[in-house]
């Protein structure tokens, strides 16, 4: 009997072994998508724009205005990794990284949405709402805050764009490094990308370039959608202990932990969600989560510096560029703003009020949430 028992509990363990391997199979194809992808829009972006992307992008000169789109178009689509990849593709295509360091920002304002709206599961139990609330919010002021800092000093010194550039100089003209000389992976895309160019070539311009554009965001989004569902089935089981074991255990672990399932899982949004229902249910405190929220922005760079290999060419290096500016930017909010013991404070206490207010009167959550992530950036858009 133990031995026929053995065998019965051992057959489920051999046909798991099968099904991860499908699953990280599809992984690999959806990675392959999202290369794709990437290509299609630079691609798209130069055919539809003739070369003069930086003319089409005036409107998003203004940093504040760059900065808006980012931020609602991440909070529609409630995915920073799809929209700093849709970037990339764009930066590829011509739109200059000074454009596009304000969107990146405007990416990590809008990605925070997610868990709010996690948050208001929630809403039947005011103790449980009021520190669930305050969780997910914590976030919001911490990338707000992050906003008021560097966005000025970009504006004055362009110290983002400097630093991003001096990381790629490395790169350029060497035969070995260059971006552009990365063959195999111009060689596993470019194909699939020409081939879907020339079903549209008979198109007229600039319409052609425009479908190609929207066909390679389609592209993102589904391959990043499926991904992040793909790597919730394998990985979520896993993160949650990372999770348990990491929290407090100090801040370090936890802006490491934080970081690491966000790598795994590939969406910072999933690892944000995960610590909000564990701060409202009373298992752990704002202030033990807070440190994993912050390296769920840091490991959410990881999707736009996987975008940037599909890029070959002119641009190469100027799309490695732009994902290098997420990574630093995120990297030194975290140094600055949790390295600062005023500034550490600022989300704390902010998100601690707020959930208070949002407890008391219901209506002020769904009213700050609608006036964050999309009317008071309408309004400052029609103003700027």
């Amino acid at each position: 009997m133990g031995q026929t028992e053995a065998l019965q509990q051992g057959k489920p363990q051999q046909g798991e072994q099968p099904a991860d391997f499908l699953v990280w199979l599809k992984i690999v194809g959806l990675v392959y998508l999202l290369l794709i992808a990437v290509g299609m829009i630079g691609t798209g972006f130069k055919w539809a724009t003739g070369g003069q992307a930086k003319e089409l992008f005036e409107f998003a000169s203004n940093p504040f205005t760059a900065l808006i789109i980012g931020t609602v178009c991440t909070a529609l689509i409630q995915s920073s990794s799809t929209v700093t990849s849709i970037i990339v593709g764009m930066v590829a295509g011509g739109l200059p990284v000074a454009t596009a360091i304000p969107m990146v920002m405007g990416a990590n304002i809008g990605t925070t949405i997610t868990n709010t709206l996690v948050s208001l599961g929630h809403v039947r139990s005011k103790e449980e709402f009021r520190r669930a609330f305050s969780a997910a919010t914590v976030h919001d002021f911490f990338n707000l805050i992050s906003v008021v800092i560097f966005l000025p000093l970009e504006i004055a010194f362009g110290f983002l764009e400097k630093i991003s550039a001096w990381m790629v100089a490395p790169f350029q003209g060497a035969d070995s490094m260059s971006m552009g000389n990365l063959n195999f992976m111009k060689a596993i895309t470019k194909p699939i990308v020409n081939t879907v160019k020339s079903f549209l070539e008979g198109i007229p311009d600039p319409w052609g370039g425009v479908l190609l554009i929207l066909i390679g965001i389609g592209c993102i989004f589904i391959s990043i959608t499926l991904i992040g569902k793909l790597l919730r089935v394998v990985m979520v089981g896993r993160a949650k202990q990372i999770l348990h074991s990491a929290i407090g255990k100090g801040p370090i672990s936890g802006i490491t932990s934080g970081t690491l399932i966000t790598i795994l899982v590939q969406s910072s949004s999933t690892t944000t969600s995960l610590a909000v229902p564990l701060v409202g249910s009373g298992v752990f405190k704002v202030r033990d989560i807070y440190p994993f929220t912050l390296g769920a922005n840091i490991g959410t760079c990881i999707t736009a510096l996987l975008a940037a290999t599909a890029v070959s060419g002119d641009k190469s290096l100027a799309a490695l560029q732009i994902s290098l500016v997420h990574l630093t930017y995120n990297v030194l909010g975290v140094v600055v703003i949790y390295g600062i013991p005023f500034l550490r404070e600022i989300p704390l206490t902010a998100s601690d009020w707020l959930g208070k207010v949002a407890a008391d009167h219901k209506l002020y959550a769904l009213l700050y949430i609608v006036g964050v992530f999309f009317v008071i950036p309408l309004i400052l858009i029609l103003i700027s």
